[in-house]
Formats: structure tokens, C-alpha cells, sequence
């Protein structure tokens, strides 16, 4: 049995891929990244750095065409900023989606993959999405709701080749991380951050989830948060 994994290169992703590559093996296991026009390649990098750690297939692919019609914060070509807010702020100062969230991305993203996954006789597609990206609708292409809806389409438009595993859609973001310590992820080659410089800043929301994460699992990140520190000195 083969898998394809989506690969972001951040802790939910190569959390997903340690998963698969244990239950299948490296030979069995492809790990797919996208470009999507993001402000920079920090996770891209992270994608492959992981995917060479693991042995596996590394393939990417450019759907950057697609998004050029939105002015979102993550986007090149947007010049909205990055929030410096944990997600939670953000959604008291406004409703629906954080501005972060990049229409439909997971979908299009899936979808994508789903074609790739069959052309590469993979019946299995990964992605590691979990609950807390979807609370209070930040981000609502990462719900239980959602991952059903397109497992169902998958499932009906690959004529049963193909099936949609989100492992981690009922788990917190600590309880990715949990279970990516006991398979011994190596999270020091990962990255997170939605600002593209030399050291993740520490202050942007999926920052401070991350080290949420590893607070609670009692360990610390290994990466270098140097805002985040002069933050908690002030």
C-alpha cells in the first residue's frame, strides 16, 4: 500500500509523514509540497530537509497561478501584514475566517493531490490537519466537517482508488506534538512561521500555537524564538 503525504514542512505535516512512514515504510511513502505565491520558502525548505531525513519522495508543485486573485496576508502579493496576535485575539476583532486563512487552499490543495495520488497508484492521501486550526472558524478548511466532505468526494471521484486520512482532525495541536515525540519527529528541521526571516519570530498565531504545543507536552521547541523571549522578559 502506498501514501501520499501533504507536506508543508511544518509540525502537523511531518508529524503526518512520521506516521506514514512508519505504518508503510519510506518506499511506500511520497510527500508532496506546494507553492502557493507565499511571502517566502522557509517551509518549503523545511519540506525538503524533512522529506530527505525520511528517505522519501520529495515531489513539489507550483499552484501559485490559482491564488494570484487574493490580497491575503501570507501572499506575496498581498501587503496586508502578518498578525502578531494569537488566533484567538484575532477572531474576537472580526468574524469568520483569520486573515491568514488562504481561500479554499486546503481544497484545492487535496484536490491536487488527489490527482497526483492516483497517477502514482498511492490509496492513501495524507494531511495533517487537526482541531484547533478550526475552532471558532479560523481556518474552516481544517474542520471535521470539511476533511469529511472531501473524503466523500474523493472517495466517489476516484471511483474508490482513493482515500482521505486526516489522523489528527480530533487531536489539539499539543496532541500532534505528542505523538510526534513518541515517534521521535525531528522538529528542529521543521518551520512554522508565517514571516520568512532567518529565526521564526515567535509572535505570529501559528507561532504561538506551536509553542503552546510544546509547552504542554512539558519539553522545549527546538527552535530559536528570540521576540518570543524578549516578549515573556518585558
Amino acid at each position: 500500500m502506498k501514501a501520499l503525504v501533504l507536506a508543508s514542512g511544518g509540525v502537523d505535516s511531518t508529524t503526518c509523514l512520521a506516521l506514514a512512514v512508519q505504518q508503510y515504510g519510506a518506499e511506500n511513502v511520497l510527500a508532496l509540497s506546494l507553492f502557493y505565491g507565499q511571502k517566502h520558502y522557509k517551509e518549503l525548505q523545511a519540506a525538503q530537509q524533512v522529506a530527505a531525513y525520511y528517505q522519501t519522495q520529495h515531489l513539489q508543485l507550483d499552484l501559485s497561478d490559482i491564488f494570484k486573485f487574493g490580497d491575503n496576508a501570507l501572499l506575496a502579493n498581498s501587503a496586508q501584514e502578518i498578525p502578531k496576535t494569537s488566533y484567538a485575539d484575532q477572531l474576537e476583532q472580526q468574524n469568520g475566517p483569520v486573515n491568514t486563512y488562504v481561500p479554499f487552499r486546503n481544497g484545492l490543495f487535496i484536490s491536487a493531490a488527489a490527482s497526483i495520488a492516483i497517477a502514482q497508484d498511492c490509496s492513501l492521501l495524507y494531511y495533517g490537519a487537526h482541531r484547533d486550526d478550526a475552532a471558532g472558524a479560523a481556518y474552516p478548511d481544517c474542520s471535521e466537517e470539511f476533511q469529511q466532505a472531501m473524503a466523500e468526494a474523493i472517495w466517489q471521484g476516484s471511483g474508490g482508488q482513493l482515500r482521505l486520512e486526516a489522523p489528527f482532525i480530533q487531536d489539539t495541536k499539543a496532541g500532534v506534538v505528542a505523538r510526534g515525540l513518541a515517534l521521535q519527529v525531528p522538529y528542529q528541521l521543521t518551520w512554522s512561521c508565517y514571516v520568512g526571516q532567518e529565526l521564526p519570530c515567535g509572535i505570529c498565531g501559528t507561532c504561538r500555537d506551536r509553542l503552546a504545543a510544546f509547552r504542554q507536552n512539558g519539553v522545549d521547541d527546538p527552535l530559536i524564538y528570540p521576540q518570543a523571549e524578549q516578549e515573556e522578559n518585558k
